[in-house]
């Protein structure tokens, strides 16, 4: 499914495209977070996701977020 809001196209999948193998470009943590810009791709942690997401918002062609995956699986 696709969602618009405050004009950035936002993915949600029923599968994770995102693995541990891709990482924070902030800070080398998992990345969440893949931000697609006409210059390339951002991926982020959560933490960095919501720190930039203002900053980013006017640029990004699109913003994965799998950080949902979080609260998931801290309910387990």
């Amino acid at each position: 499914m696709t969602q618009i809001a405050d004009g950035i196209t936002t993915e949600q999948n029923a599968t994770h495209e995102l693995s541990a193998l891709d990482r924070c470009d902030s800070c080398g943590a998992q990345a969440y977070v893949r931000v697609t810009l006409a210059s390339g791709v951002l991926y982020f942690c959560a933490h960095h996701g919501t720190k930039f997401r203002d900053k980013l918002s006017d640029s990004a062609l699109a913003w994965h977020d799998e950080s949902s995956r979080l609260l998931a699986d801290a309910a387990v």
